[in-house]
Parts: structure tokens; sequence; C-alpha cells
């Protein structure tokens, strides 16, 4: 005798309304992140950056920008399809995760950027720390969503990678500006 377990009713699903309007807010939360790492970049790249030495690997200024956009939009649809699986435990923790992953990386632009005419080299440290807790964060959430939604887990995997060579490009700053 083979047992099948029942089907979620529609009902238990967001309307397509809703749901687009829940992918339009992850959106609309994420970019507000990339806003406030552009606002904070836009008078330091050209500043102290500029003349900062840098690792060879790092790319061209106009990369970024074009990269974390496509990153930003991933990870809302990433955590767009955590949302829209049933409520559950697991749901509810890969949405904190995503939560906790997006608060670090908010925080790291102001303080690489912004802290370094204040605090000096300082906000260099306090960000590679900041980098190295959103490296974690990012893999939890990754693992998370793994267990809500595969496919969710993912679509955050160049995310992860991309933090993780940000991650070498803090450190290179660090390293060759003592």
């Amino acid at each position: 005798m083979t047992i099948v377990a029942p089907r979620p009713s529609s009902s238990s699903a967001p309307s397509a309304a809703r749901s687009a309007l829940a992918l339009v807010g992850f959106l609309v939360v994420a970019y507000a992140v990339a806003a406030l790492g552009a606002f904070t970049t836009i008078t330091q790249v050209n500043g102290w950056y500029a003349h900062a030495e840098k690792a060879f690997w790092t790319p061209p200024n106009a990369v970024f920008g074009p990269v974390w956009s496509v990153l930003y939009a991933l990870m809302s649809i990433a955590a767009w399809l955590v949302w829209r699986a049933p409520a559950s435990t697991g749901r509810r923790r890969a949405l904190t995760t995503y939560v906790v992953q997006l608060v670090l990386n908010a925080l790291w632009t102001p303080v690489f950027f912004g802290l370094y005419p204040l605090a000096g080299q300082g906000s260099w440290w306090i960000a590679l720390a900041i980098i190295g807790a959103l490296d974690v964060a990012v893999l939890v959430t990754m693992i998370r969503f793994w267990a809500v939604r595969r496919v969710a887990a993912v679509l955050l995997i160049p995310y992860w990678a991309w933090v993780l060579y940000a991650t070498t490009l803090n450190a290179a700053v660090l390293v060759l500006n003592r």
C-alpha cells in the first residue's frame, strides 16, 4: 500500500497579487541596501579609495554596480521563493538568516568607505570583521534555504562567491596600505 501525502490546498499558497507584491517588496529592500552602499561610496571612490593600494585582482570600479545589481536581484528572488514555501519553522529561520546577512551587507559599505575619513585604517579592520561575518551568514542562509527551496540556495551561490571575493579585496587593502 502506498501512502501519498495530501497536496497542499490552493488556499495555502499566496494569491498571485500578494506573491507579486512580496517579490516587489524583496526587490525594494535589497535595492535600498544597494542604494545605501552607492550613496556611501560616491564620494569615497574618487577620494581616498582612488589613491589606496589595491590588489591586482581588483576589478575596475565600473564592474561593481552591474554585478551587485544582478546579485541583489538573485538574492531577492531566492528570498521570495523561500517566502512562498508553506509556513514552517525552517522557512522562518531561513528568512531570519536572510535578514541578518542583508543587515551585515548594508553595514559593510558605510563602514569600509564612510568611516575611513573618521577612523582611518581601523575602519578597514571593522569592515573585515563585518564581511567575515557576512561570509558565514550567507553560507548559513544558503544552508537554511536549501532545506526549504533548493533552487533558492543555488541562486545565492554567485552572491556568496562575490562576497568571498570582496573579502579578499578588503583584506588586500588592509595589507597593502599599512
